[in-house]
């Protein structure tokens, strides 16, 4: 299952996996309009989800509710710009990058918890890297360091249930969030991440890793 598939990282995963015979829930905030997400071949299932509604999270995971999911990696994301005073555009950043990974991974905990694999990744980023912490103008880096302190008070509760869960730096990759000047393509960051969640382990979980499998430091 991919959590924000409606282009970037989250779209190649989709391609990736559907191309390798994967059984692929994704999710769109325009399911009227799923743009290159309606184009792909294979067993992909497309679900409408705002990551910023409680309502609608609560409604993917009763749809989804005798579904086991194998690997769920939650992609959706903004890079937050650090306006002054802008209260209202900081909470929805620390909503998209912060709470919806946390609040989606525990809405379908059970569905990974009734799989064969057990897996979860978080997309994270090396910029939260030793976050919170100011010095940037955006709030990218702020909201995954939040994740990752998130992410690292819950994993054990997850891991007692059989759960391989980690956090995920994709690269520096070339989408529409870094406008795309990066130098690593969707294609190979997502090769490398699907290679990563094939090879975790159960002593994994709990690590911050990169797109090759290398440890980040939290």
């Amino acid at each position: 299952m991919v959590i924000g598939a409606s282009r970037g990282i989250g779209l190649e995963l989709v391609r990736q996996y559907a191309g390798a015979g994967w059984s692929v829930h994704a999710t769109t905030r325009a399911l009227e309009r799923p743009g290159k997400l309606g184009d792909f071949s294979g067993d992909v299932v497309l679900y409408s989800l705002d990551v910023c509604s409680d309502a609608q999270i609560a409604a993917l995971a009763d749809t989804l509710a005798e579904t086991p999911i194998d690997v769920l990696i939650h992609s959706a994301g903004v890079i937050g710009s650090r306006g002054a005073g802008d209260a209202e555009a900081r909470e929805q950043t620390l909503r998209i990058n912060t709470k919806a990974p946390i609040l989606t991974a525990a809405a379908l905990l059970e569905n990974v918890a009734a799989s064969d694999q057990k897996k979860i990744a978080l997309m994270s980023s090396v910029q939260g890297s030793g976050r919170p912490r100011e010095g940037s103008r955006y709030l990218y880096g702020d909201s995954k360091g939040l994740l990752n302190a998130k992410f690292r008070k819950l994993e054990p509760e997850w891991r007692v249930r059989g759960i391989i869960s980690v956090a995920l730096h994709p690269g520096y990759v070339r989408t529409d969030m870094t406008g795309f000047m990066a130098t690593l393509s969707p294609k190979k960051s997502v090769k490398g991440i699907r290679r990563v969640l094939t090879d975790l382990r159960p002593e994994d979980s709990g690590r911050f890793v990169d797109y090759k499998g290398n440890t980040v430091a939290w």
